[in-house]
Order: C-alpha cells, then structure tokens, then sequence
C-alpha cells in the first residue's frame, strides 16, 4: 500500500460532564486524528490519546502533533510499501512518543485492513462478539453526588465501577460506595497519587473486596510497587507503568502486579498492546482495557482489543453517550445487557459522522510526500 496523503486534524468535543481525577479537570477534549489516504483511494482513521497537558505522561497533544509532523510522517514517506508493521519498524528511532506513534500506526492499519476487507477485531485475534463494559466515575463533589452518579450508571447497564481516588477522597467514598451498591463488581484508580508513606492507609481497602488497586504510585517505581503488593489483598493493577511488552514482563517478573491495563495509545500502538496481551497471557496474569475518553474511533479500537481472549475483566470500554452527546461516528456504541459490541467492518469498522467533524475541527494540515 502506498500512502498519498496524510490528513491532520484537530478538534475540540465538549464532554457532557466535567471529568476529574487527580491530575486535573476535563470539560472537553482537544484531540489529535491522523487521516491517511492511499493512493487507490481508501482512507484510514487514527486518534491520538495525549491530552492537552503533559500530566498523565510525558506527552501533550500539540508535542504529539508536532512530533507526527516534523518526525514520524517523513519517517512513512520513505516507505516504499507501506503497512502497519513496517511503519512500526520506521518509526522505532524515535525515542518515546508512543501516543503519537500509536495514533498514525492505527490510521494505517484502519487502511490497510480496509483494503484487505478484514476487521481490527479479526486482524488482532478477537474471540468475542462483544465485550463486557465498566465505566470510570471522576472525583465527584460529594459523596452524595458520587452515589447518584454511580446509581445513575448502574441503572444503564454497566457491570463494573472504576472509581477515582486521591489522598483525601479514597477511603470514605469507597466505603460509601460498596456500603450502598453491596456486591458490585468494584476497583479503584489512583493515577499514581500515592507513595509508600500511604501503605497503611492504603491497606485499608482491602476491607472492601475491591477487584483491583490501580496505579497507586510513581510509573518508574516498579520496585515500590513490588513491595506494596506484600502489604495488601487487594490485587495491585499497573497502568502508567506498562509501557511496553518488555515494561509488562519486568513488573510481572518481580511482582509488582497481578492485573495489567491496557491501552494502545500508552503503550506505542495495537500491534505493542497485543504482545502486551501475549506476555501477560503467558504469565497468567489477567488483562482489562483501559480508557483516554476516546471518540468512537479510538473506541472502536477499543473494543477490538478487549475481545483478545486474556482480557478477562472489564474494561472502561464505555458507550459513547457516557462522555459525547455527539460522537465522531455514524453509529456510536451502546451499552446493551452490559456488554457493547465488536465492530465487524473492514478496519475499525466505524465511518465518520462527516458534517459533525466539520464542525467541531478546529484546525486541518494536509500533507504530502511532496511538501515535506
């Protein structure tokens, strides 16, 4: 496949609600997608995770955009066939920059899977038609409004809550949580809030039969982690720290988690986030997909991932309506039974809501072999 253009487009999507957790408070998004055209015409989608500030990783989204444009596309113009894998090879020089690699690696394959004819879902190695779908609840005002909250998504279908936690509004609201709702099926996110000088507060969430702790400290302290497991129940989950394969196989080797979160655009790419899948799979430890309040392209990537068969937990694999009144998408998911669909289409399996991306684009670059 050869590729004849490369579109890049910002947009900014309000969300329906302030989302909030503890590095900081989202009320819309401003989101980086990578378009690629091939020279027979078919055209591939990608979305790129970082946020607007350099708080959840090291990366941003005008770096990333800036980083895909002055680095990465003269890196795929030098290819003389293109596709994903060969792209990820090309783009392996340049150190970091995993959200913005993944979100053109997944624009490419969207392409080249749709001139293939074959699903993402197929491509990966899906299993399952549908996926079960948690959804993430942000640091709420209250209590009292962090149990409406709750109650309004469990009333839609959602068969797991991700609660945000931070030092401050942790122990109580899970306590308040579990002690309204019983046995839901429950976990917490800290977003790497916490040190080791929390370990016996931490450890006090273990009275509530949480599925899993994730991310309590810093990405680099693997060892921490490690240690923090021996004084806990509650399964430690590793999210910001998983970066790669190798990053996955280190943390497992000496015990720093027993669940792993994944997420493509963390970790360089899909193809990066399957071998993640295969080396926890290997190890026995079970996996869960992880969200970025992605619009129904990254979302339908999503699903595609958690349909792999180590994926064993619920993921933050939401509908849209949770964060869009609007998505990117014709048809955006819906919750049914608990579980949203796989797309089956060629590629993402999803085409773009074209008049509404009009709207909301804030600004549009095309590029060529030629003008770079």
């Amino acid at each position: 496949m050869k590729i004849a253009e490369v579109e890049l487009r910002r947009v900014r999507l309000p969300l329906k609600a302030p989302f909030r957790t503890s590095f900081g408070s989202q009320s819309e998004r401003d989101i980086l997608l990578i378009q690629v055209t091939s020279d027979d015409g078919t055209r591939g989608w990608g979305e790129c995770v970082a946020l607007s500030a350099p708080l959840y990783s090291s990366e941003y989204v005008d770096g990333a955009h800036r980083v895909t444009r002055d680095f990465l596309l003269p890196r795929l113009w030098m290819l003389p066939d293109v596709t994903a894998y060969g792209l990820e090879a090309a783009l392996t020089p340049i150190s970091g920059h995993r959200m913005a690699k993944a979100g053109l690696e997944m624009a490419v394959l969207d392409a080249e899977l749709r001139t293939r004819g074959t699903s993402l879902g197929e491509h990966l190695g899906a299993v399952k038609a549908r996926v079960p779908s948690g959804v993430s609840v942000g640091i709420a005002e209250s209590i009292p409004a962090l149990l409406d909250v709750v109650a309004g998504h469990l009333d839609e279908g959602y068969s797991r809550i991700k609660l945000k936690i931070e030092p401050g509004w942790d122990i109580e609201p899970v306590s308040a949580v579990r002690e309204r709702f019983g046995d839901i099926l429950l976990q917490v996110d800290a977003n790497a809030a916490y040190t080791m000088a929390d370990a016996t507060l931490l450890a006090k969430l273990d009275a509530f039969d949480l599925l899993l702790l994730e991310q309590p400290l810093p990405e680099e302290d693997i060892r921490g982690h490690a240690a923090l497991a021996t004084q806990l129940q509650t399964p430690i989950c590793l999210d910001e720290s998983i970066t790669s394969a190798r990053a996955a196989a280190d943390a497992i080797a000496i015990g720093a988690c027993k669940v792993v979160n994944i997420k493509s655009g963390r970790v360089g790419g899909l193809l990066e986030a399957r071998r993640v899948h295969d080396v926890c799979a290997a190890h026995g430890v079970p996996v869960w997909c992880g969200g970025m309040l992605e619009t129904g392209i990254g979302r339908a990537a999503n699903m595609a991932l958690a349909a792999l068969p180590n994926f064993l937990l619920p993921g933050d694999t939401s509908a849209s309506d949770r964060f869009w009144r609007r998505d990117l998408v014709t048809q955006p998911f819906v919750l049914r039974d608990g579980h949203v669909d796989v797309p089956t289409g060629p590629g993402l399996g999803v085409e773009m809501d074209e008049a509404w991306l009009d709207e909301v684009t804030v600004s549009k670059e095309c590029h060529a072999a030629e003008s770079l």
